[in-house]
């Protein structure tokens, strides 16, 4: 039973439904998250590298020939044991022109140099591949101190244009009123992490749910921000 409710606690964090929301307190962000994962999945074929994969929470959602993971070469990520192959911080222990499409999500803020760390996301790819990208823009600093970036859409699509990647999709995710409700949840959050467990259960855990169903309605009856939005998610293409 414990392990069960461990499982479907972890998939609500990343796959919130109606319990996620009234327990998540990343509930917008992971949910627009996962949006746009089912929305552009489809768009990606082949050999695909999941790049800073974590425990790769999204391959189930892309149907692909070769789901490949890449993760930097950490004790931490060592000891998920779900990286495939492990990065350096210099160069990416893959071929040229290996993979057909790639999945950097919420990676890209952690890297001190991004022309390099995307030079190489160009040179695995092979010419025509695909390159879906997610990158938080309102957010608050997290993974200290490897938390270096938060980059303006132009900026964004300037960056990886200069890489030699052509922009196909670029969105905006949360460019509504729920960002002031997930940044509340995250100031929540961050402040409870030194509070007594029955505190934490008792009274913040209960103060997510309630942000959450506000910033719910505040999304239905205010109007919507482009320029205030949690995450960008970018498809590009390497030219062929």
């Amino acid at each position: 039973m414990k392990r069960y409710l461990k499982e479907f606690y972890n998939k609500q964090m990343f796959f919130p439904t109606g319990v996620g929301m009234l327990i998540n307190p990343f509930y917008f962000a992971r949910d627009n998250l996962h949006t746009a994962m089912k929305k552009f999945a489809p768009m990606l074929h082949g050999q695909l590298l999941d790049v800073g994969c974590g425990r790769k929470p999204y391959q189930p959602l892309f149907n692909v020939e070769c789901y490949v993971g890449l993760d930097i070469d950490n004790d931490i990520s060592r000891a998920r044991n779900q990286a495939d192959y492990f990065y350096d911080g210099k160069q990416f222990p893959l071929p040229d022109a290996s993979f057909d499409a790639l999945l950097c999500n919420q990676v890209l803020e952690h890297v001190f140099n991004p022309e390099i760390f995307l030079s190489e996301i160009v040179r695995v790819m092979k010419p025509g591949g695909r390159l879906l990208l997610t990158v938080p823009f309102v957010w608050d600093e997290h993974e200290q101190p490897y938390d270096y970036a938060r980059y303006t859409s132009f900026g964004l699509r300037a960056l990886l244009e200069h890489c030699g990647l052509k922009i196909v999709r670029q969105e905006k995710l949360g460019a509504d009123a729920s960002v002031l409700f997930q940044l509340a949840n995250a100031y929540f959050f961050k402040i409870s992490r030194g509070m007594s467990r029955p505190v934490r259960a008792l009274v913040v855990a209960p103060l997510f749910a309630v942000v959450n169903v506000g910033g719910i309605f505040a999304r239905w009856v205010l109007p919507s921000n482009p320029d205030l939005f949690l995450d960008h998610v970018i498809l590009a293409e390497k030219s062929l």
